[in-house]
């Protein structure tokens, strides 16, 4: 396992880029941004080449799964240019991925995190995670209870419906999980979790005690 691995350019670029997020500041430290890219790159590449044989990766490389520091303004009140952090999602596709892949997220003062899950589910699989729930919830609730799911993820995460979902009532004993709007798990992390030398190793144990959660959510599909 490869574990020379130094996430310190990227928290570096990306904190300077949050006092200065505009394009004059960017052009100025571009070589900083290229030594912060290639830093999260290898990153990316050292969590591609631990799951990929054993989870079917393909040919998948990090450009794949690396999503671009510009943000898309077209819709956003917020004009600043640049996002804070650097994102990839990896999984068979990478970032045009239709499974569930993992994500990762590297950004200074606690932005980091390792996340998966139904983010933003469309309709129709909102509504099989509920009746998969309302039908049977002991699997699930077994697999979010267990020792290790706790210690690292708390439980599960995402927006919640103030009321009942249409079709169930406040008074079904899963309510707390049928309000679910997403069902993902976030795994947070420090910096100083960032910068350690067991970053790659940490990550792949965070990804194993995630991946029966996002077959489970496969499986529903």
């Amino acid at each position: 396992m490869k574990t020379s691995i130094n996430l310190k350019p990227v928290l570096d670029f990306l904190a300077g880029l949050q006092r200065a997020n505009h394009k004059a500041w960017f052009e100025a430290h571009r070589t900083q941004y290229q030594e912060a890219r290639d830093a999260f790159e290898a990153y990316v590449a050292a969590v591609i080449a631990e799951l990929g044989p054993r989870e079917g990766f393909g040919g998948l490389s990090p450009k794949d799964c690396i999503f671009r520091l510009n943000r898309d303004l077209r819709f956003s009140k917020d004009k600043t240019p640049y996002k804070t952090t650097m994102s990839a999602v990896i999984g068979p596709g990478g970032r045009k991925s239709h499974g569930m892949p993992y994500y990762v997220q590297i950004g200074p003062r606690g932005q980091s995190m390792l996340a998966g899950g139904l983010h933003m589910p469309n309709p129709q699989q909102l509504t099989q995670w509920r009746q998969a729930i309302d039908r049977d919830p002991a699997l699930f609730k077994k697999l979010i209870n267990g020792k290790e799911f706790v210690q690292l993820f708390g439980g599960v995460s995402g927006a919640r419906l103030s009321g009942a979902p249409r079709g169930y009532g406040r008074d079904h004993p899963e309510i707390e999980l049928l309000r679910l709007k997403e069902v993902t798990v976030v795994h947070s992390l420090e910096d100083q979790a960032v910068l350690r030398s067991t970053i790659l190793p940490h990550t792949l144990r965070v990804f194993q005690a995630m991946k029966p959660f996002l077959r489970y959510l496969e499986s529903i599909e």
